[in-house]
């Protein structure tokens, strides 16, 4: 039987390692697909994804539920901030080093039931270019485009000024142009007048 979510919240509020399972289990690709995004080595996103759910259990008597309408939105929002604000401690600690490693090709394709197959594509494409990025620009363009942070928040949490949050910004928005300009140029066209 599936559990619906305000259960599973409260039995992880009460610790219930089944619920800890069951939450776990239902957001962990969810979570892995968020975290993908600021860290590339695979092994070092898994242990932020697990990091992650350490902090969501031992944070989740601060998960107010109102009401039952918007839980299914309110809860995965949490659990995304969390997961990224994991993400960028482990590249803090690391001073913003350019990851060492490989995430497998799969690991990009998450099933999003609610997404169109070209919707997929792009947001894949996309995710390829930004992994090219100096990782300050791409920290920067992950919180604020894709995730939403506004620049004081995204300089509150990577502990920079609001100034330089907004240069990064248009740093990796240049850099990006510039890829995908160059990605379009090695696209041949064989379009042929036909008369």
């Amino acid at each position: 039987m599936l559990e619906n979510t305000l259960t599973i919240i409260n039995g992880c509020k009460s610790l219930n390692h089944k619920y800890q399972k069951i939450l776990y289990e239902k957001y962990r690709q969810f979570s892995l697909k968020i975290v993908f995004r600021y860290i590339y080595n695979y092994e070092e996103a898994l242990e932020v994804v697990n990091d992650g759910f350490v902090k969501v259990f031992l944070q989740i008597h601060r998960f107010i539920v109102e009401d039952e309408t918007g839980i299914d939105r309110r809860l995965p929002a949490w659990i995304k901030r969390i997961m990224i604000n994991t993400s960028i401690d482990l590249l803090r600690k690391k001073m913003l080093l350019p990851e060492i490693g490989n995430i497998p090709d799969g690991a990009w394709e998450v099933k999003d039931n609610t997404a169109s197959a070209d919707k997929i594509a792009m947001y894949n494409d996309l995710i390829k270019v930004v992994k090219k990025l100096p990782p300050s620009y791409r920290i920067v363009f992950n919180m604020h485009v894709i995730d939403g942070y506004m620049h004081f928040e995204i300089a509150e949490a990577l502990g920079i000024p609001v100034g330089t949050s907004k240069s990064n910004l248009f740093r990796a928005k240049v850099l990006l142009q510039n890829y995908l300009k160059e990605k379009e140029d090695l696209i041949p066209c064989s379009i042929q007048k036909t008369i």
